[in-house]
């Protein structure tokens, strides 16, 4: 139990510095200098990249070791595409049993939002949405589905995050329909919220496709 919650504190520990780009695309982890970074020994280390793996951000090489895994256009769309699939579907199973505590909490999720946006905290843009969402599915009782779309939020948050800090009109839009869920939610209109995230993870998925095809073009000198 120990390593497992070790393995936890290390495992979010780097996942916030890929997220935050500190651990680049391709950076080496080696298990040998985080064991000694974190006053830990090798396992609690290793648990916590194989977690890092299942949420796509880590690659396990069995000859090379550990590196941050590249970004790739093709992950990201596959990633979204499955997201659209698959929170519509949670959210239709959860809304309905979302309680008054839990719409609270959303309020204080959606104002620290705006003010991250207002702030232009980037570091806390993602971690807001993915808490925001998984807490919208959180009554599904569907935890293996809720897991894998934790894990597809983390993976997609590294590609918004390089968009988002450069289009501040997508994190306004992205605010206002969170908002409008909420309230199609709240007030027991479970289709149209269902219908608003799915038009709202497939603008996301169109526009990111967008700026990584513009970031991946090469720029004409004249």
């Amino acid at each position: 139990m120990k390593n497992r919650t070790m393995a936890g504190s290390i495992g979010a520990e780097i996942r916030r510095r890929v997220l935050d780009g500190r651990y680049p695309a391709g950076s080496q982890l080696r298990q040998d200098a985080l064991a000694a970074e974190f006053g830990a020994s090798r396992i609690p280390v290793r648990e916590a990249l194989f977690q890092l793996e299942a949420e796509g951000l880590v690659r396990i090489h069995p000859h090379r070791g550990a590196m941050v895994a590249p970004l790739s256009p093709a992950d990201a769309a596959e990633a979204l595409e499955l997201r659209g699939i698959l929170e519509p579907r949670l959210l239709a199973g959860s809304a309905p049993h979302l309680t008054e505590q839990d719409y609270r909490q959303a309020d204080t999720l959606l104002d620290d939002y705006a003010a991250a946006l207002r702030d232009g905290a980037t570091a806390r843009w993602g971690a807001l949405n993915t808490e925001l969402h998984l807490l919208l599915y959180s009554r599904a009782e569907r935890p293996r589905t809720l897991a894998f779309v934790g894990s597809l939020l983390a993976e997609c948050d590294r590609y918004t995050r390089l968009q988002l800090s450069t289009d501040g009109a997508e994190l306004e839009r992205a605010d206002r329909e969170h908002r409008e869920i909420v309230r199609l939610c709240r007030n027991g209109h479970v289709s149209a919220a269902c219908a608003l995230l799915t038009d709202h993870i497939g603008h996301v998925a169109a526009a990111l496709m967008a700026f990584l095809g513009e970031a991946s073009t090469p720029r004409s000198s004249g």
